[in-house]
């Protein structure tokens, strides 16, 4: 008979006892007990937070087994891939294996389903059997190893209209779309740090189509060629050429670009630190910014923002908002541009 679990898997914390398993040091990641409100999932791949991918790949000077070895020491250590620089993990694509007694009548699984996860790998039992192959370009890790997904989890199933790397590369990044969408309004100055990334290029397509014809949606590029191929999509109307760590002249060249006038939204989705200032100084007084990065310290934005007198309401990325995965799928399907590009990049 199954042990019941807790909602939140703090059964599987085993230190420090009484943490919730995002923040806690070590789970128990046996994969031969299952509790009652567990679901088992025979992982495929692993889609890493780009910041922490980022900084798994510059400390290792991209050597792909110096990669791997730590990748494996950390869940080795910790039962889970919470990255110990970045704190972020990611999430990951697999079958469902086994469905735990308490929950086989009150979700719409079975086993055998192709699911992504949509919570993040800092917080889920995780064991790698064997690292198949790391995708330096785009931050997936194909592996052997089994997963657990607790009841309070959510996840989506891979649609039959899109191959499962091109779903699993969408679904990585949904928060950043889907609360896009809710934030930016008609006739809004947008400014997307990160821009030619895969969650800036859906921000950009989702902030031009709120903010209408009468909105500006500018996209920053460290330089020509970024730039460049950022405008080939024509998500953005202009190009904002800067280095997002250098915060004054991400303030300037925006100012240039808006003439003179500061914007109504900032959407960080970087994958390097450093670029607080860079969000918050083009940002105008009672306007919003959003830190999709996970590379945000939120002490040096709290801190910066009090520091230059700005009166900014400053988001975190929370990678759930309600009905995200459908929001983000659905972009794909609307925008031919978008969708090409995920095919080229990520099949």
């Amino acid at each position: 008979m199954e042990k019941p679990g807790n909602k939140f898997g703090t059964h599987r914390v085993i230190s420090p006892k009484g943490s919730l398993p995002q923040n806690c040091d070590k789970l128990d990641n046996n994969m031969d007990i299952l509790y009652d409100n567990e679901i088992l999932i025979d992982v495929q791949s692993l889609n890493i937070d780009s910041a922490s991918f980022h900084q798994i790949k510059e400390s290792c000077n991209a050597d792909e087994e110096r990669m791997k070895e730590r990748m494996l020491e950390i869940v080795a250590t910790q039962g889970k891939h919470r990255n110990p620089v970045t704190g972020s993990g990611g999430m990951l694509l697999g079958t469902v294996e086994r469905i735990g007694s308490k929950l086989q009548d009150k979700i719409d699984l079975k086993v055998g389903d192709k699911i992504a996860t949509l919570v993040s790998l800092s917080l889920t039992p995780l064991r790698i059997d064997e690292i198949l192959k790391i995708n330096m370009n785009i931050d997936r890790v194909d592996i052997k190893g089994k997963a657990i997904l607790f009841e309070s989890g959510i996840y989506a199933k891979i649609p039959d209209d899109f191959s499962e790397a091109v779903a699993l590369a969408a679904l990585d990044v949904a928060g950043a779309p889907a609360q896009t969408a809710k934030l930016v309004k008609p006739g809004q100055k947008v400014l997307i740090l990160g821009a030619t990334g895969k969650s800036g290029m859906m921000c950009a397509y989702e902030a031009r189509k709120r903010a209408g014809p009468t909105g500006l949606i500018l996209g920053n590029a460290r330089n020509e060629a970024r730039a460049e191929y950022l405008m080939k999509y024509d998500f953005c109307h202009k190009a904002v050429i800067a280095n997002a760590q250098n915060p004054v002249e991400v303030y300037e060249k925006t100012m240039e670009a808006t003439g003179g006038e500061e914007v109504d939204i900032v959407i960080n989705c970087l994958n390097v630190p450093d670029a607080e200032m860079s969000c918050i100084l083009p940002c105008k007084d009672d306007g919003i910014v959003y830190f999709f990065s996970m590379a945000t310290s939120f002490t040096k934005a709290a801190l910066g923002a009090e520091g230059v007198g700005k009166d900014v309401n400053m988001i975190i990325g929370n990678g759930y908002t309600r009905d995200h995965a459908e929001i983000t799928l659905e972009i794909l399907r609307e925008s031919p541009t978008l969708r090409k590009m995920f095919e080229e990049k990520y099949t």
